[in-house]
């Protein structure tokens, strides 16, 4: 099990043209092994700094580093898309199976085990010879899923995973990777709009608006987690302190936000 790396988001800044700034003078850390969410309106930055991170987006200032250091094209960085993007001739077993073909890891037995472990693991283990169109959207990205972590990243980044899901879905979703966090111990940065998601999967919530970073708030619900608790008092109590943040109600933008 590869060691889970730390992130540090130091002064980053990503512009598309000169001066129009996605990403803006942001740093933030981001605990080995900890779950933190970055929310905030549609453009403020979260999905850009996420790529950032990845490095899949060049950074125009700044720079993250990780600890121990983790690079996407040795599959120590795991990236769950908005959509599956599996590939529609491929099996389910053989959209998993890609990465460790991309990067030679193991032989072909090898990685057909660790592709076979990987599906059982998002409980789709009958599933691996059905082909994308012959699986539900649940099924789809739980697939997603197992591929991004079927090389065993030590950093797992999720850019609104779960945003196409209805309700029910979303939330059997966020309570298995929260199981596949607990037998892990990956670090992850999640992108969503969904409060209470944030809420239920992260130990911080980052809230972005319009390219900075405009807080982070430490999230008091305790562990485990569970859907559960979506309906105590205190749950309720942090979704209206989060919700008040992302309306801008208590702004302070002259402070360095919290928790950084």
């Amino acid at each position: 099990m590869s060691a889970a790396s730390s992130i540090e988001c130091c002064s980053v800044g990503v512009a598309f043209g000169r001066n129009d700034f996605a990403v803006s003078d942001l740093t933030l850390h981001v605990g080995g092994g900890e779950i933190i969410s970055l929310i905030g309106p549609s453009g403020c930055g979260k999905t850009t700094l996420l790529r950032a991170i990845a490095g899949l987006q060049p950074m125009t200032v700044g720079r993250v580093e990780m600890n121990p250091p983790a690079d996407t094209s040795r599959g120590q960085i795991g990236f769950v898309f908005q959509q599956p993007s599996l590939l529609p001739w491929a099996t389910a077993l053989e959209n998993v199976q890609l990465p460790l073909d991309i990067i030679g890891r193991g032989q072909p037995q090898e990685r057909r085990r660790a592709a076979l472990d990987a599906l059982r693991s998002v409980k789709l283990a009958d599933a691996g010879e059905k082909r994308p169109h012959e699986l539900s959207g649940g099924m789809q990205m739980r697939t997603s899923i197992a591929r991004a972590l079927v090389t065993d990243p030590s950093v797992l980044l999720l850019d609104e995973p779960f945003a196409a899901l209805d309700d029910m879905l979303r939330g059997e979703l966020g309570e298995l990777l929260l199981s596949l966090w607990d037998q892990r111990r990956f670090t992850a940065v999640m992108v969503t709009h969904n409060i209470a998601e944030s809420i239920l999967l992260s130990r911080r919530i980052a809230v972005m608006r319009g390219g900075i970073l405009e807080s982070v708030l430490e999230n008091p619900i305790p562990w485990p987690r569970d859907q559960s608790q979506m309906r105590t008092a205190e749950f309720a109590a942090f979704f209206g302190v989060v919700s008040d943040h992302l309306r801008g109600a208590v702004d302070n933008p002259g402070r360095t936000p919290d928790g950084v």
